[in-house]
């Protein structure tokens, strides 16, 4: 059965329509997930503390490296933020790295890595 004129064109525009939506869709979602939003001002000096105090303790006071590797920017710019976040949540098995997901949520390691990653000093 064909289609009249104006139904084919109403259907092509509908799938334009369709696939825009879904570009935009797609990229709102990635959006979202690189924008991560900054905890309450209390917690966020409390996560600042400890990146500065636990985490300065192996990777130096600057962040700058230690027993642990450096967390500057420049050091990090390289790095996918979710493998980070994996690692500061996970931690390294049969490293000096230690598991902190104990201590703080998926959301809350993400600020950190991106603070991190901006060049954000605790």
């Amino acid at each position: 059965m064909k289609l009249p004129a104006c139904c084919r064109s109403l259907t092509v525009k509908c799938l334009l329509l369709c696939c825009c939506a879904a570009i935009f869709i797609s990229e709102a979602a990635s959006a979202a997930d690189s924008i991560t939003s900054a905890p309450p001002a209390a917690r966020a000096a409390e996560l600042k503390h400890l990146l500065r105090q636990d985490c300065g303790a192996c990777h130096g006071l600057t962040l700058n490296g230690g027993l642990g590797s450096p967390l500057t920017a420049q050091a990090l710019a390289d790095k996918p933020a979710a493998a980070l976040v994996a690692t500061v949540l996970q931690g390294r098995p049969g490293t000096a790295m230690p598991p902190w997901q104990a201590f703080m949520s998926e959301a809350e390691a993400r600020w950190l890595i991106q603070q991190l990653q901006q060049g954000i000093k605790p």
